[in-house]
């Protein structure tokens, strides 16, 4: 059986503007939020702050701080994480082919970073169809 190394999340890669290294990545993020938003993992579902909050307000990465989601955009998916059904603007998030796990998703990332947010699918509400799953340990809430 072939063993899948799967590469690092890109740490300091000079296609985003704000560069840290690991080191200053492991000294803002603590354990879990370094764990997600940097090696792209992923917290169990129903476990994270934000999956069942719907305060007013705004979502910001908790990488550099770019706000990312709004509440208005924020729906109950049933999934156990926060789910959007947009971007506050799609140029904040890049789009990732993943294949990691056996399967084919599109895993989302701060554009300003590079934090590791979550996934996005084809299985949410109108007006776009869509469904951004992200991990709360990868986002912080601005109350408005």
């Amino acid at each position: 059986m072939k063993s899948h190394i799967e590469p690092p999340h890109p740490i300091d890669d000079p296609r985003y503007p704000v560069h840290k290294s690991d080191d200053e990545w492991r000294a803002q993020l603590d354990a879990t939020q370094y764990r997600i938003a940097r090696q792209a993992a992923t917290e169990r579902a129903f476990s994270g702050k934000y999956w069942d909050h719907f305060a007013d307000g705004k979502y910001r990465c908790v990488g550099c701080g770019q706000t990312l989601f709004d509440a208005g955009a924020k729906f109950d998916a049933g999934c156990g994480w926060p789910s959007w059904w947009e971007a506050v603007d799609e140029s904040r998030v890049e789009r990732v082919l993943d294949t990691t796990h056996g399967m084919v998703r599109i895993e989302v990332r701060c554009r300003n970073c590079g934090s590791h947010l979550g996934h996005v699918f084809d299985d949410g509400p109108e007006p776009t169809g869509e469904r951004f799953c992200i991990n709360s340990a990868s986002i912080d809430f601005e109350p408005r």
